[in-house]
Formats: structure tokens, C-alpha cells, sequence
């Protein structure tokens, strides 16, 4: 183990080389081998590495201004919360520095809304699903429908409820007089790319409505285009009370984002809320240049047409493979169901300098960039499914 590595906790199982240059859908690592992208740090540079726009814009704030605290106006801030207003159902905006703290903020604004506007504090639970992940913050974490990601973590926060995924029926059975909101991701990312069924989605909006409960949308993963939409509710034609974004918002600057309707303004007051680094002038610089380039140059209809794409080419390769169990998701969030441990394919794609992640143990998840050209985009799939051809031909012997 190097010197550098041994001062690091060792929570994180890394791969043992480091990339050195990134460019669109292009990583290389330190022995000048080449990679293609496909997770893009996990959904995360939307607009390929090292965007040009992006770049220019927090090299012009860096010989500018970093930082001066949320004490006084930050324009960039401003100005990307009014675009991100003006392209939502939204009506304000809070930044923060990751997609664990816009969840946690969502978190606190429902039941702040309920105790402090509404008056009424009992109502204080928030309803969740199996298989979904809403971060690593104590709050999130227990928001989290994945015991895993809970253990050697107790005592946990009290207050979060949990339901079978596109089970209506079960869901409805939990709605209480103690319940504040119904917090759901579109497609669940980490849990297996699983898209909520519209008729599920159709349910919960009624439930919120007949009970008088909010609306939280967890759009981390699956906003600012990466879906085919700028956000993935817009797929099922509703309009969230709540919904947080973070991942692909900055191209890699650590930024997130709560969005609330008017009506719960009053509920995060002065003094409520805060972040020392949320929404500073770099962070807001990057978010703003990545928004602007992403609805200037169209790129959720991209990933829709990309992503309709890769689906069909994909169950036309792997059609036969009896490893091979489902191929889903929307826009560019895409899912390879497996029959054997996804860790064995990637790692093997890995070696071919093809680069994918998992979505829990079973799944292949590709999340490449939304300006990946169609010749990278062929020249991956074509590689999985002929590392999966192999892989099937072994088992067979």
C-alpha cells in the first residue's frame, strides 16, 4: 500500500490506478492506457469530461471570487436558481454541496413545513421504498430502503416508514395520520434502474393529494437531462411539491439543489437552514454554464433518442444470452439484468478499457454522457455483449 493511499480510510473498494486526463467521453490513467466512458463518475459529467464552456466559466470566477458565505448575495447563485425556476415546476431554490444534503434539506423542509406553517407537528414520517437510496447522512441513509447501507449506524433517526416499490396497495396501508411525505426516486438508480410504473405514480400523487401530504421527488441521479427529460417527473406529466438535484448540476463541482412550490417558502425562514459552502461562486458558476449548454443544445431529447437507441441495440446483441435476464431504463439511465454477478462482467470490461458500474449485485448500469457521439456509444455496447457472449459460452462448457 503506498503512502498516500495508507493515510485514507478504507471505505471505499478502489480500483488500484488513477486517471489522469479526461476529455468527452475519454478518461486515461496514469500509464497513458485509454478508457471509454459509460458511468460518467456515476451520472454524473453529463457534458463529458472537462467541458470547454464549463471550464472557461470557472477559470474567468476563479481569477474572479471563490467564496464570501450565504452572509451576502452571490449573482451566479441567483441566476441559476432563476433558470432552474424557470425550466421546473418549481418556485425557489436552496443549494447545497451534494445530493445527500439537498435530501436532507428536503427532509427538513417537509416536516418543518408541517410543524411550523401547518401546526401541526405530529405529522412527522416520511414514507420511502425498498431498494431506493436518498444518501449517506445519517437522515438519508435511514431514508434509504437498503439495510445495507444502515449497518453499525444505530440508533437511526426516527421517523421514515417503508414500502414495497410499485405496490400501490401496500403503500395506501401505510399512509397514516402521523404521515408528512411521500419521497420517491422515478427510476431507482442504485436500487437496479427500476422506473416507477406511471399507474404507481398516478396512486401516489392521489394519495398526496386526499391526505394533504408533499410531494418529494429524489432527482440526484436522474435529473438535468440524464433521463431524456431535464427532470424525470416530467416523464409521468406531475408536479412534485419537492425535488433535489445534484450529480450531473455542476459537471463534477460539488453541488446540489432542493427545489420547493411557493408554499413552503415561509417554512425554511431566515436562519432555518444553512451551508457554508452551498452555492458559492465556483460551484454556481459550473452549474450554470452545464445548465445553459444542456438546454441550449437540446441534450434530454438527445439522451431520449440516444437512449431508445442503446435499448434496442442492446436486446438485439444480447438476445439469446442466458445470462442475460432484462435490458431497461429511460433515456441514458440504463439496467443489464443479470443471472450472475455484474462485478465479473465489469471487471472484465475494465481490463478492456470499457467502463461501467453496478446497480446492486446483479445489474450492469450505463450512464454515459449525453454528448457521447454514436461511434463510442456502438463501440460499447458491442463490447458488452461480447464480453457477456463470452462469459455464457464459458458457462455453457
Amino acid at each position: 500500500m503506498g503512502e498516500a493511499q495508507s493515510a485514507l480510510f478504507p471505505n471505499y473498494a478502489r480500483y488500484p490506478f488513477a486517471f489522469v486526463k479526461g476529455e468527452g467521453s475519454r478518461l486515461w490513467d496514469e500509464n497513458g492506457k485509454e478508457y471509454l466512458d459509460l458511468m460518467c463518475g456515476i451520472a454524473v459529467t453529463n457534458l463529458g469530461h472537462a467541458p470547454k464552456r464549463v471550464g472557461d466559466r470557472l477559470k474567468e470566477q476563479i481569477d474572479t471570487l471563490w467564496h464570501t458565505s450565504n452572509l451576502y448575495r452571490i449573482p451566479n447563485q441567483e441566476k441559476l436558481a432563476g433558470l432552474l425556476v424557470q425550466h421546473s415546476c418549481a418556485d425557489a431554490v436552496f443549494f447545497s454541496n451534494s445530493g445527500a444534503e439537498a435530501n436532507e434539506a428536503a427532509i427538513k423542509l417537509a416536516r418543518r413545513y408541517f410543524q411550523k406553517v401547518l401546526g401541526q407537528p405530529e405529522r412527522c414520517e416520511i414514507i420511502t421504498f425498498h431498494m431506493s437510496f436518498h444518501g449517506r447522512t445519517l437522515a438519508t441513509l435511514t431514508a434509504t430502503g437498503q439495510d445495507k447501507v444502515k449497518e453499525g449506524f444505530a440508533p437511526l433517526p426516527l421517523g421514515f416508514v417503508y414500502a414495497p416499490f410499485n405496490d400501490a396497495e401496500a403503500l395506501e396501508k401505510l399512509v397514516s395520520s402521523r404521515t408528512c411525505a411521500i419521497m420517491l426516486e422515478m427510476v431507482q438508480g442504485e436500487g437496479g434502474v427500476n422506473a416507477a410504473d406511471p399507474s404507481f405514480v398516478k396512486r401516489i400523487v392521489e394519495l398526496c393529494e386526499e391526505h394533504g401530504l408533499l410531494l418529494i421527488v429524489d432527482e440526484i441521479q436522474t435529473g438535468m437531462g440524464r433521463t431524456g427529460k431535464l427532470f424525470a417527473y416530467e416523464h409521468y406529466g406531475i408536479e412534485p411539491d419537492i425535488f433535489t438535484l445534484a450529480k450531473g448540476l455542476g459537471s463534477g463541482m460539488p453541488i446540489g439543489a432542493m427545489l420547493g412550490k411557493e408554499k413552503l417558502r415561509e417554512a425554511f425562514s431566515a436562519g432555518s437552514h444553512g451551508s457554508t459552502f452551498g452555492g458559492n461562486y465556483l460551484a454556481t458558476a459550473a452549474g450554470l454554464a452545464t445548465l445553459e449548454v444542456m438546454l441550449e443544445e437540446k441534450l434530454p431529447e438527445r439522451a431520449a433518442e440516444l437512449g431508445a437507441y442503446a435499448v434496442g441495440e442492446l436486446k438485439k446483441q444480447l438476445a439469446g444470452n442466458p445470462l442475460v435476464t432484462e435490458v431497461r431504463g429511460l433515456g441514458l439511465l440504463l439496467g443489464i439484468g443479470l443471472t450472475v454477478p455484474a462485478g465479473e462482467i465489469i471487471g472484465s470490461l475494465l481490463d478492456h478499457g470499457v467502463l461501467v458500474i453496478s446497480a446492486g449485485p446483479n445489474v450492469i448500469r450505463l450512464a454515459p454522457s449525453l454528448l457521447i457521439s454514436k461511434e463510442d456509444l456502438d463501440r460499447g455496447l458491442a463490447a458488452i455483449a461480447a464480453e457477456l457472449a463470452k462469459k455464457a459460452a464459458a458457462a455453457a462448457v
